[in-house]
């Protein structure tokens, strides 16, 4: 089982140089690859920060997603990680990351190992500044939904991340009822695409440096 190794392979990865925007641009939608290289944060953009929560299930490693509830919002009904804006009382952004992730779905801060954090991302549509946080679960999590912000979970094993045939391109609704064209991952029933699949994209980038894994 290459699960511990591949753990290690990421803690050293993530305080190296990152793949970054380079990552980001494989799943950037070209409709918006020029608004993500002009705008930059500034003094009104909003900090948040997700869990990419990695934990065991079935004798895989598993990456977990949560598809939000619909509301008035640009990442309406979206596949994302959880996590959410910083608070006031949030010393770190590693800590909105957890206490968002237990609100959200019931997983405690202290459970969790750290391993250590992705690039950060600006979203120009809602104009927040995300910082990815990676972690570990040594267990199988049992999940508990905020039904108020989360209609459902779902995991995906390291290996079907890694895998070709998950990339495509499709069409999605945004604001104002707008269709656009974007790559994405798909997973089962689940169309991954926009902020959540460009941060995932980094994460696989790092990942498949890992000799551990069979890529073929």
């Amino acid at each position: 089982m290459y699960s511990n190794d591949l753990i290690n392979h990421l803690k050293l990865s993530v305080n190296q140089n990152l793949p970054a925007f380079k990552a980001h641009y494989l799943m950037m939608p070209k409709q918006r690859r020029e608004e993500f290289e002009k705008n930059k944060p500034d003094d009104f953009t909003k900090k948040s920060a997700v869990l990419l929560l990695l934990s065991h299930r079935n004798n895989q490693l598993n990456l977990t997603f949560i598809k939000r509830q619909k509301y008035d919002g640009v990442h309406s009904g979206q596949i994302a990680f959880p996590g959410g804006k910083f608070e006031k009382n949030d010393i770190t952004l590693i800590e909105t990351a957890l206490r968002e992730t237990y609100e959200e779905i019931g997983i405690k801060p202290l459970d969790v190992e750290i391993i250590g954090q992705l690039s950060e991302l600006y979203i120009p549509p809602s104009n927040f500044l995300v910082q990815p946080v990676l972690g570990y679960f040594n267990q199988e999590p049992v999940y508990k939904i905020n039904n108020y912000e989360v209609e459902s979970v779902f995991e995906v094993s390291i290996e079907e991340l890694l895998s070709a045939e998950t990339i495509h391109d499709a069409d999605f609704e945004v604001i104002n009822n707008k269709i656009i064209k974007a790559p994405c991952y798909i997973f089962g029933e689940h169309k991954v695409w926009g902020a959540t699949s460009m941060i995932l994209s980094e994460l696989i980038e790092i990942a498949k440096n890992f000799n551990g894994l069979d890529l073929s």
